[in-house]
């Protein structure tokens, strides 16, 4: 919902609430968690500039200026921003059709597009649209960024084994490529294999070393020392100007429209990334986070940088785990990460034509290679079939057609099966078990095959009771009555956290129909918001205080009372207690059983 006024003033003071927290022990870890970021982005960041379409040095402004912004006003504490694969992929795939990737048109579209980006990113932050994320399903992101590993490798196969650059899509790229094999340069193929070699070893040992330079170090000495250039290997064009100097972007009206669909994808991209690192690290340290001031950050980072030739980035899992791991307390080891990379850039600046362009293939194609998430990707098949068709909906679109498309498609299809799923709460019913230890609990009794009350169905909704769902929940009604035969109903609320006018209309036509057939209906109902909703829309009034209770143990207490006592003079079941109080033979042992945690519900019946 929209922010009030004193706010959105919070939001984008740059007074942060965590300045507090630095005293001398955070800035020292700070500090050499800062210095170890800054070694590992130089590399990174002319990577993904590459990945981008754009000259190495827009990666490295990236690394400096939206990592630094997105650092001051985001919400996560070891969260760094910057320049990352999905994003830099997207942008290629946005803008490769509009104008030659590494030109200067190129370039001034893509900090216009970073400019909407940044400018969407804010407005959903103001206006606290952080919630809507938590909707869209983490395979979407998953299937994404395969898609995108796939279409990045596809771009630099080529390029790591010294074969001409391939067009077209991942597919075409990639059967350009191998129909290009026998050409294949064996010293641009030697030096990716070396390069690889060097990270995966270095990987090893331990992630704080900075692997990609030590990487790209060797790879120029041996290119230095064969005469990689004398005999036909590419190396890298001189970095140019190192430091960011401020440009507005070009505002064409129709080039903004035609980038619009590009710009929301990649808003929409670095917004599910940065939220998923900033609250998994949120979780894991036991730190507040707030998801609005996160996409706060990253819009005013966006449109910062945009200023600053910086294009669109987000949230980097690999450098947020790398400062954390390195110690650090607050965002000021990603704003000293900003400052260390500068200094670098200065010393380095000079060495990069020196770089062989396979090594750099290489790198990328590692970079490719750890994007996409195996193991999470096994999960997922293996435990969920909605999320499979979610995860393989968006990655076959992600290879067939564009990465903005995937985006949409997979962003659609979660937002579906969350809406299916909405739609078929759990509509189940209890009888009374005692378990192992003697703890009395209820468990679905057709699950179980347990007796029930002749008189009285226990019934429990688990999920909203609204406008989508109610003709769920009325059919699953008239199936257990089916079974079961009509009975006097419980229905326990306690599992719906949602009810609207069309549930609470629900309620009282089921009310209505019990009492036309001489039953009783009653309710079980402690979520104090709940229960205000059902207040507000009389059906609190419509039932009666005596056929509207807290707790368990009085709605049974209450239709045992109702239940007719011919009905209980005839039953030896008595299920619950409060039958003890009525005429009829003996009551047999009570059934003993484990019940999933799935179908329990504690309480004393």
């Amino acid at each position: 919902m929209p922010m009030t006024s004193k706010a959105l003033v919070a939001r984008l003071d740059p007074r942060r609430p965590w300045f507090a927290e630095v005293d001398r022990t955070a800035l020292r870890h700070d500090l050499l968690a800062g210095l170890t970021n800054a070694t590992v982005v130089l590399p990174q960041g002319i990577a993904f500039a590459i990945i981008a379409g754009l000259p190495p040095r827009y990666g490295l402004y990236t690394a400096i200026v939206v990592t630094l912004v997105a650092a001051f006003w985001g919400s996560s504490r070891v969260m760094v921003s910057g320049p990352t694969t999905a994003i830099s992929a997207v942008l290629f795939a946005t803008l490769g059709a509009l104008a030659l990737p590494g030109s200067a048109e190129y370039v001034a579209l893509a900090l216009t597009l970073t400019l909407m980006v940044g400018a969407l990113q804010l407005a959903a932050g103001l206006l606290g649209a952080g919630a809507i994320i938590a909707f869209i399903s983490h395979s979407v992101i998953i299937g994404f960024t395969a898609a995108a590993a796939l279409l990045i490798a596809a771009t630099q196969l080529a390029p790591a084994l010294g074969l001409p650059t391939q067009g077209g899509d991942a597919l075409q790229r990639l059967t350009g490529t191998f129909s290009a094999l026998p050409d294949i340069a064996p010293l641009a193929l030697s030096i990716s294999i070396g390069t690889l070699a060097v990270l995966l070893g270095l990987g090893r040992l331990d992630r704080r070393i900075p692997a990609y330079m030590i990487a790209l170090a060797g790879a120029g000495l041996l290119g230095w020392a064969v005469d990689a250039e004398a005999r036909g290997i590419a190396m890298f064009a001189p970095l140019g100007v190192i430091t960011p100097a401020f440009r507005a972007p070009d505002l064409d009206l129709a080039m903004v429209m035609t980038m619009i669909p590009g710009a929301v994808a990649i808003a929409f991209v670095g917004l599910l990334e940065a939220i998923s690192i900033g609250r998994a690290f949120a979780i894991r340290r036991e730190e507040r986070y707030d998801a609005d001031q996160e996409m706060v950050g990253q819009g005013l980072s966006n449109m910062i940088g945009s200023l600053f030739q910086c294009y669109a980035g987000s949230g980097s899992f690999t450098r947020s785990g790398l400062n954390a791991e390195s110690g650090a307390r607050t965002p000021l080891a990603a704003i000293f990460a900003a400052g260390f990379l500068l200094v670098l850039l200065v010393l380095v600046a000079p060495l990069v034509r020196y770089i062989p362009v396979p090594a750099m293939a290489a790198i990328i194609l590692h970079v490719a290679w750890r994007l996409v998430d195996l193991a999470e990707i096994r999960h997922i098949i293996a435990t969920s079939r909605t999320e499979t068709v979610i995860l393989l909906a968006t990655f076959g679109t992600g290879v067939i057609s564009e990465l903005t498309f995937a985006i949409m498609v997979g962003a659609f299809a979660s937002l579906a099966a969350f809406l299916y799923q909405s739609a078929r709460p759990i509509v189940a019913v209890g009888a009374p078990v005692t378990e192992p230890g003697g703890r009395r609990a209820f468990a679905n009794a057709h699950l179980h095959g347990l007796d029930q009350c002749p008189q009285i169905s226990m019934t429990r909704l688990e999920g909203p009771l609204f406008f989508a769902s109610v003709e769920h929940v009325e059919r699953e009604l008239r199936r257990i009555d089916a079974r079961d035969g009509a009975k006097t109903r419980i229905l326990s609320l306690k599992g719906t956290g949602k009810i609207d006018l069309a549930g609470a209309d629900f309620i009282l036509k089921e009310a209505r129909r019990a009492r036309r057939m001489g039953l009783g209906f009653l309710l079980i109902a402690a979520n104090p918001d709940i229960i205000d909703v059902l207040r507000r829309l009389g059906v609190l009034d419509a039932l009666g205080a005596r056929n509207v209770h807290a707790h368990k143990s009085d709605a049974i207490r209450e239709a045992v009372a109702q239940a007719r006592d011919t009905v209980c003079a005839r039953c030896s079941l008595r299920v619950y207690h409060e039958c003890a109080g009525k005429p009829g033979p003996p009551a047999p042992r009570a059934a003993t059983v484990r019940a999933p945690a799935s179908f329990v519900q504690g309480g004393t019946p």
